[in-house]
């Protein structure tokens, strides 16, 4: 018996919320490990996006292996310079580069090095700041994230008709991004206080900065796949699709809640 779209959703946030919960349990290790495996999972669904198949293997890998040392290094301090790897990278990926360029003057495309280079700042870079977190905070900007998108998801299904930029997102709605921005509030304003120490109306900012750029983060991933010609990023996940379709909004919430709390101190 085929399961619809939606109990599959539904049952796969339910599966994922344990682990998710154990993994905060465990601690920093544990959380360096799921980060650097949402990462890896992440970054390859994104050179996927450009480079389909066997199409370009060497730089697929090439990157995933950067992020992934990168962030390994981030979490768990190997070397204490993580930021090696990802120079590293570039310099290994302007020799190869060169080497093409020599052979194949006319078939040599710099825009695939520049595409390497964006994924690590748009994936595994991005979510290193995730390791920068407390527990509470972490738990702040995952609700966060998760109350955007169930918000816009249900309130855009059940009242959702006038959309707000067919062009990029043809089903996103205006009801939808009102639901998305009620809810994302009020779990700030619930959990910013029980969480937090500071005043409410630091809360109340903070979820509607947060869910803007959930909002632009959902927009910016659809934009792309509507560029590559392409649904879901992956289909890792029943109901979701992949791993970036499953975190298009927290790569732009997460660097907006730390500079946010660079601002004001909210913990």
């Amino acid at each position: 018996m085929k399961i619809s779209s939606h109990p599959k959703r539904v049952l796969t946030a339910l599966a994922l919320l344990p682990l998710l919960a154990g993994v905060l349990y465990l601690g920093h290790s544990a959380i360096t490990v799921l980060i650097v495996l949402v990462a890896l999972l992440g970054l390859w669904e994104f050179y996927s996006l450009f480079w389909a198949g066997m199409n370009r293997f060497f730089l697929k890998c090439l990157g995933c292996l950067a992020g992934t040392l990168f962030l390994l290094d981030f979490g768990l301090e190997f070397t204490g310079s993580p930021i090696l790897f990802l120079v590293l990278l570039s310099w290994i990926a302007w020799l190869t580069f060169l080497v093409e360029y020599s052979r194949h003057k006319d078939k040599a495309r710099l825009d695939h090095y520049l595409i390497l280079l964006s994924g690590i700042v748009y994936v595994p870079l991005v979510l290193s700041l995730m390791l920068t977190l407390s527990i509470p905070e972490i738990i702040l900007v995952l609700a966060a994230t998760f109350a955007s998108d169930i918000g816009a998801f249900y309130s855009g299904s059940l009242w959702g008709e006038k959309k707000i930029w067919p062009a990029v997102s043809p089903k996103k709605t205006w009801m939808g991004s009102l639901g998305g921005l009620v809810l994302c509030v009020a779990v700030t304003m619930i959990l910013g206080p029980l969480l937090g120490t500071s005043l409410w109306w630091h809360y109340l900012i903070l979820g509607i900065l947060l869910n803007i750029s959930a909002q632009l983060g959902d927009f910016f991933q659809s934009s792309l796949k509507r560029w590559t010609k392409v649904k879901d990023t992956g289909q890792i996940l029943p109901g979701h699709g992949g791993i970036l379709d499953r975190i298009d909004s927290l790569l732009l919430l997460l660097p907006v809640y730390v500079l946010y709390s660079s601002i004001i101190a909210i913990f």
